[in-house]
């Protein structure tokens, strides 16, 4: 008899496993309330990434004058291009849904039953479907997967409306183009909706309580986005933490908790996520929560409960769609008795969709410093990378971290346009812990970004291991 696995949620966490679930030959169900593909897909990666994206095309025309490019009939700078918002929207959500209908055909094919609702757990073996037809279905199961996601935190000061407070789910609707946003929180969703915002052309405030923007990231990355920012014409208030945010009728007053008050027409609140695990059942089916209201899990994804797993953002591990998708993956191989290694976290590359990127992949300066491992740095500046000078690139840096006495590849940072894809050279040598003078030994184009990579692990080479 085929394993019976149920998974409640449709993000990328519950999809893939429902995948590899099916394709090693068990029954699977789904339970998913608003769309295949969960938020990642419906309102926040894929929206916000087709945002920016639209927001860097803008970027080319206004940089086409540093390569000698004049653009016809455009003599004011500002009238160069412009976003029609409600197109940009549309089309955001045109390609979600489209995704989201790409992910329900894939499973589908798998053999996967989709059952429209929410699930809860009765039980550590059976989920309760509360159906969005009004109906009502048990699903006894072997396994089961929780992957019900999280939510944008709200303040209590600052109460989302739709239409002038926005969470980042809430963007695109708006109807027309926001004359100035404040957006408060400086950590990687607050920096990229600034940077979209401000490529689109509207005139962006960020308000962040650290002493720089994107404080969990590396320092020196940090600073070359918000040298950018500033750069751009955006006004960023570092050690400035947001008390309150109140509409005034056509626009917003942000209250600072030293007394300044930042007025903008919409503002939008990046401050964190809060997950979806209250009311489901957990608890009472024996699956343990952190303080927070995570799901407790291992790194094969297991729960406290008996046939228990969960992936995603609602455990808390770490708020990134490939980590969801790989945690989804393990519990599956795990609970139905295939080879599974658990979650490598030193092992995950992670991108910031800034202008420049900021890509980055195993272990960080400080926390080799906080472990106590030797290590060797090199960071070559994009500005002497021929590639990058062709481009107009002045902006970026290739930085690679080497234990010491051996130059395997510990980690690195990538700062550059299209950091998200030059990266991946980088996570294959510290998945598979190759040496720096591996990675030398390895052809790169000429001309190319890249070949600053290999540069790095050259000048590497001539440290004394």
């Amino acid at each position: 008899m085929s394993a019976r696995v149920v998974v409640v949620g449709g993000g990328p966490g519950g999809y893939e496993s429902a995948l590899v679930a099916a394709q090693l030959g068990a029954e699977v169900a789904v339970v998913d309330r608003d769309g295949l593909g969960g938020a990642a897909v419906l309102t926040d990666c894929v929206p916000s990434k087709t945002l920016i994206s639209t927001a860097d095309f803008m970027s080319r025309f206004f940089a086409a004058k540093g390569l000698g490019v004049q653009l016809a009939g455009s003599p004011e700078p500002g009238e160069i291009a412009r976003a029609d918002l409600p197109t940009v929207n549309e089309r955001v959500k045109s390609l979600a849904r489209a995704q989201s209908d790409d992910v329900a055909s894939g499973l589908e094919r798998h053999g996967v039953r989709i059952l429209r609702g929410t699930g809860r757990l009765d039980g550590p073996q059976r989920v309760v479907a509360d159906l969005l037809d009004g109906g009502q279905e048990t699903l006894d199961a072997d396994v089961v997967l929780l992957a019900t996601g999280a939510r944008p935190r709200e303040l209590d000061t600052a109460q989302p409306d739709g239409e002038r407070i926005l969470t980042w789910q809430q963007l695109y609707d708006l109807p027309d183009l926001p004359e100035h946003v404040v957006v408060v929180g400086s950590g990687v969703t607050g920096a990229e909706l600034a940077h979209a915002y401000l490529g689109l052309g509207s005139a962006v405030t960020l308000v962040s309580s650290r002493d720089r923007v994107l404080p969990g990231e590396d320092a020196d990355a940090a600073q070359v986005i918000e040298d950018v920012f500033r750069r751009r014409g955006m006004t960023v208030l570092n050690r400035s933490r947001a008390a309150s945010v109140t509409r005034t009728g056509d626009g917003v007053v942000v209250e600072l908790t030293d007394g300044r008050r930042v007025e903008g027409s919409h503002a939008v609140m990046a401050v964190g996520s809060v997950p979806n695990t209250a009311g489901i059942g957990l608890e009472e089916s024996g699956v343990a929560l952190t303080p927070s209201g995570h799901v407790q899990v291992d790194g094969v994804s297991r729960t406290s409960a008996r046939g228990v797993y969960a992936a995603g953002d609602c455990t808390g591990v770490l708020p990134l769609a490939s980590v969801a998708a790989m945690q989804g993956r393990i519990a599956m191989f795990h609970s139905l008795g295939d080879a599974v290694q658990p979650l490598n976290l030193r092992a995950v590359a992670a991108n910031i969709f800034t202008d420049p990127e900021i890509a980055t992949v195993g272990w960080s300066g400080p926390a080799l410093e906080q472990a106590g491992i030797a290590a060797e740095t090199v960071m070559l500046p994009l500005a002497t990378n021929a590639r990058a000078k062709m481009q107009n690139v002045h902006d970026g840096f290739v930085k690679l971290f080497a234990r010491a006495g051996t130059g395997i590849v510990m980690g690195g940072v990538v700062v550059a346009p299209r950091a998200s894809e030059l990266v991946f050279s980088i996570a294959l040598a510290v998945q598979t812990k190759l040496t720096v003078d591996q990675v030398a030994a390895s052809f790169t184009v000429y001309p190319s970004m890249s070949g600053s990579i290999a540069e790095a692990a050259r000048q590497l080479h001539t440290r004394a291991f």
